[in-house]
């Protein structure tokens, strides 16, 4: 459907026939040239069976090479696995699809939260250990920071608590932020969203 056509036609298109008094034959010839090129020669305006313009070659046929050499992808296939090669149990982790509670480091460390406790578990050499315990509050979302070092823990109650997962310390308290749990975080360099 061509809609720049059928509003000119609408508007413009009657107004042209309506003016035309004698016209020369050069004017004649111009005005069915235009009226060729513009394609405004069609007896509908809106048409939904148009065929499609033939294809133009770029290349001629005789020089094309892929019968010769086939074009092999850039990415090779990778072979999918049937079964898995690790299991990791998550037993309290909280089954809510708005809570991030998974997050790779950089270094191949994931944090994962189950109820109110984060773990880390490091993929290199599969050593699990406990970041914090948050008292009668569940945990909602973790987020690595781009650094691997730091950490942000999203908690129900609305507050973020900042970890340095190095000396697993906490470094900061951010308040007053939310009304509600904090569902989601995302690093931009130092800058933390949530």
């Amino acid at each position: 459907m061509d809609f720049d056509y059928a509003y000119y036609m609408i508007t413009e298109g009657r107004k042209i026939k309506e003016n035309q008094t004698v016209l020369t034959p050069a004017s004649e010839a111009y005005w069915k040239q235009l009226a060729e090129s513009l394609n405004m020669n069609r007896t509908r305006i809106l048409s939904f069976k148009n065929k499609l313009p033939t294809p133009v070659e770029l290349f001629p046929s005789e020089h094309s090479t892929s019968s010769v050499h086939p074009i092999k992808s850039a990415k090779p296939r990778g072979h999918i696995p049937q079964s898995f090669k690790r299991m990791l149990d998550a037993p309290d982790l909280v089954d809510d699809f708005y809570l991030n509670l998974l997050d790779w480091d950089g270094s191949n460390v994931l944090a994962i939260a189950l109820r109110n406790t984060v773990y880390l578990w490091d993929a290199s050499d599969s050593s699990t250990s406990e970041v914090v315990t948050i008292d009668d509050e569940p945990v909602t979302s973790v987020s690595w920071a781009p650094d691997g070092r730091h950490m942000a823990i999203g908690l129900n109650n609305s507050e973020v608590h900042l970890w340095d997962s190095a000396f697993n310390r906490q470094l900061r308290t951010l308040r007053g932020c939310h009304r509600s749990r904090v569902g989601s975080m995302a690093w931009n360099n130092h800058i933390l969203t949530t």
